[in-house]
This record gives structure tokens, C-alpha cells and sequence, in this order.
């Protein structure tokens, strides 16, 4: 089974941030992802896994 690979324009979209803040936010290393040439590509999986983090340190830090 192939991954599907997401552009930074999808990455935004399904984040529902600005694409310059996905950009940046692969450029700092933040969001899994890979160049192709000079091209970002993001595996969705691990958009979904790295969301989920979040999602979850976020829980934890807010019951403190």
C-alpha cells in the first residue's frame, strides 16, 4: 500500500493553517517532512500522528 504524500498547500488546508506557517514550521524541522528537490512533501500518516501529539500534550498540560 502506497502512503499518500501531501504538498504544503494540502498540509494547510487540512490543518487549517496559513501555507507559510506549515513552510515554516517544516523549515524549523516542527512538522515531519522531506524535500523532493525543492519541493516539500509531508506523509499523511504522519501529519495525522504528529496532530495527535499535539493534541495530546495539549490535553496534558491544560489538567495541570
Amino acid at each position: 500500500m502506497k502512503e499518500k504524500l501531501l504538498t504544503i498547500p494540502e498540509v494547510a488546508e487540512y490543518l487549517r493553517l496559513n501555507r507559510f506557517t506549515v513552510y515554516r514550521l517544516a523549515e524549523r524541522g516542527d512538522l515531519p517532512g522531506f524535500k523532493v528537490t525543492d519541493q516539500w512533501r509531508f506523509k499523511e500518516a504522519e501529519v495525522e500522528r504528529w496532530l495527535e501529539r499535539r493534541r495530546n500534550h495539549k490535553q496534558g498540560s491544560s489538567r495541570k
